[in-house]
This record gives C-alpha cells, structure tokens and sequence, in this order.
C-alpha cells in the first residue's frame, strides 16, 4: 500500500457501524477533533458548533472523533455520547464513532494527522482531547492546534481556506 498522501486515503465510521469514504471531504475545508463529555474542554463543543454554523455553508465541516483514552472522559454509547450533545450543546455537525487516537490500536486516520502535523518539539502523540487538526479543500493537513486552542481562535484560519 502506498503512504497516505490526503484523507481521501481514508475511512471513518458513523456511531452506527456505517463507513464513511473520507475521499469525499475533499474539495471541503475539514476540522477533525477528538472530543469527550466528560473534560474541561467539553464547552468548545459551543465553539466547534458556531464555526459549522458559520461557515458550513461556505464547504466547511466539523468531524469530531469522540475518544476516551484520557482519563476516560468519553465513556459512554454511541448513543449517550450523540445525545449528550445535543442537549448540552446542540450540536447538529457530524459525530464519528469513538476511536483509539494514540498506542496500537489508534485509528489509522489519527496515525496519519499524528505525522502530518506533529505537535509542540515534534510529539507525535496527541496530548489530550480536543486537539484539533485543519484540513484544507485538497485534502491535506494545514495545521494542529493544541486542546486549550479554543474554536473561535481558529475561525480566521478557516476564513483563509475557503
């Protein structure tokens, strides 16, 4: 197999068990998230839902990946994670099926980011959650923001890819 050039490379799947072809996000400016209920960081929920808001309509979409790999702060269903959501926050973006997002059995969209955009002195793993990744319309990461990069802070970004 050849090295993963875009996320057109990629798969994701719904909270149903429904794959998705990440081949047709391209063309759209992307920010990819993991995400939990149960952190500190929770509230950007509000953030990550003005900016689909937005610029939704401009080719922007938000792909949250909810993942309980720190401090088990996302230990719900499927289920209890969407409707979390949407009472707390309203979020009406796509959520994605709970996902590993470091150690072996990371997904391998995540191992892909991971690489693409590395973090602070080159880390590889992702730190914590809501860590965020851009994507522009071609497919390829644009930059990686730490989980305390609130989403507001990142609307201009945004505004320079669409």
């Amino acid at each position: 197999m050849s090295t993963p050039a875009t996320i057109a490379d990629f798969t994701a799947k719904k909270p149903n068990g429904e794959t998705i072809d990440l081949a047709d996000k391209v063309g759209k400016v992307l920010l990819v998230v993991n995400t939990a209920s149960k952190c500190g960081f929770t509230p950007q929920y509000d953030g990550l839902e003005a900016l689909w808001k937005q610029y939704g309509d401009r080719g922007f979409e938000v792909l949250a990946f909810p993942c309980n790999q720190f401090g088990a702060q996302e230990p719900g269903s499927a289920d209890e994670i969407e409707s979390f959501c949407k009472i707390n926050f309203g979020v009406s973006f796509p959520l994605m099926a709970k996902i590993d997002v470091n150690g072996d059995n990371a997904d391998p969209l995540y191992d892909w980011l991971k690489k693409e955009a590395p973090g602070v002195l080159g880390t590889k793993a992702i730190k914590w959650n809501f860590t965020k990744f851009l994507i522009g319309r071609d497919g390829k990461v644009v930059r990686r923001y730490a989980p305390t990069d609130k989403p507001e802070s990142i609307a201009r970004d945004i505004e320079a890819l669409l």
